[in-house]
């Protein structure tokens, strides 16, 4: 089975799914700079992001889902069922002729140009 952090290649598109973990830093917005100190008592929420974009020789996002939950909170498992159920949801877009219209399809379609 292909690691699930690897792009998925089908024939309506290709399907990426990212787990990332924000962690707060002892840097200041304002003043980036290279090398921040993590801050350790804070909390670490996670985030996941699934991308589904067309074939397209410049792709197109097709439908998206992100969703950054803290990691401690106590509904974690109906979260990540959640998370579970709306990325096999992108990931089925653009596939069959009966294609339903899914909540984010059209997000990153407006303000870009043509």
């Amino acid at each position: 089975a292909p690691s699930p952090l690897s792009p998925q290649e089908d024939t309506s598109g290709t399907f990426v799914q990212l787990r990332l973990g924000l962690a707060q830093t002892a840097c200041r917005k304002r003043a980036p700079q290279r090398h921040c100190r993590v801050l350790e008592s804070r909390r670490k929420p996670v985030c996941l992001a699934c991308y589904k974009f067309d074939t397209s020789d410049v792709p197109k996002v097709l439908d998206k889902y992100h969703n950054c939950g803290p990691s401690h909170h106590l509904a974690a498992k109906e979260i990540r069922q959640r998370d579970e159920a709306e990325c096999r949801a992108v990931e089925e877009a653009g596939k069959g002729g009966d294609t339903l219209y899914l909540p984010g399809m059209f997000a990153f379609s407006r303000g870009l140009p043509a």
